[in-house]
């Protein structure tokens, strides 16, 4: 089997938050399957493992097809209708949310498929990240690029705590929510020093989280 990076970034800060054991896996904006190869090669002695995904680029999602047991190719609340409901342990969106116009729909439309006792893994790009507020207030600057919290093609922007709300008002509780991928920068310490920690959250250039349904 190739390994994890031939389908594109396997995103290993994420795989820890998907549950060991689960069975039925939806991998939303999988891209070439790199985050999937990465659980297949974790769980490889999990032999009921079910890999789906969704991906929106044909050509990221043929290659996705070596490693995934489903593949469904377009926008997520196109294809929403062939998923089976009430099915999947665990649905993954890393960095999808940030891409849609109305996340909240995504959120719903998850909620249908899951199992009971299943859980949502995502990542999603903070926008109050110390780079990017420096930029700002500094500088001037809201300058978008090819990718990174400014990547041309965001069409939402997040902060901590405005992820936690999204998902709660689209029905889910947030089980977990850590910061993943953080700033070891000098002057952000000095700064997050003078402000007594209040800037903590900037430390980091995405949030983990792991939600479930509400009861």
């Amino acid at each position: 089997m190739n390994k994890p990076e031939y389908y594109g970034h396997p995103r290993r800060e994420m795989t820890p938050f998907v549950p060991h054991g689960a069975q039925k896996i939806l991998d939303i904006g999988c891209g070439a399957g790199a985050f999937s190869a990465g659980i297949r090669e974790k769980e490889k002695q999990n032999s009921l493992l079910e890999l789906w995904g969704v991906e929106m680029s044909p050509q990221a999602a043929r290659l996705a097809d070596e490693v995934l047991d489903h593949i469904l190719t377009g926008d997520f609340l196109t294809v929403l209708p062939e998923l089976p409901k009430a099915y999947f342990d665990c649905i993954v969106l890393n960095d999808v949310l940030e891409h849609v116009v109305y996340p909240e729909e995504v959120l719903r439309g998850v909620l249908s498929l899951l199992a009971p006792g299943a859980v949502v893994v995502a990542s999603i790009p903070n926008v109050r990240y110390f780079f990017n507020v420096l930029d700002l207030l500094v500088h001037g600057r809201w300058d978008y690029v090819d990718e990174g919290i400014l990547d041309r093609t965001h069409l939402r922007f997040f902060t901590r705590s405005s992820m936690k709300r999204m998902f709660q008002q689209a029905g889910f509780e947030v089980d977990t929510m850590v910061g993943i991928n953080p700033t070891g920068s000098l002057k952000f310490k000095l700064a997050n020093l003078l402000t007594l920690g209040q800037w903590s959250d900037m430390k980091y250039l995405q949030f983990a989280l792991v939600a479930s349904q509400q009861d």
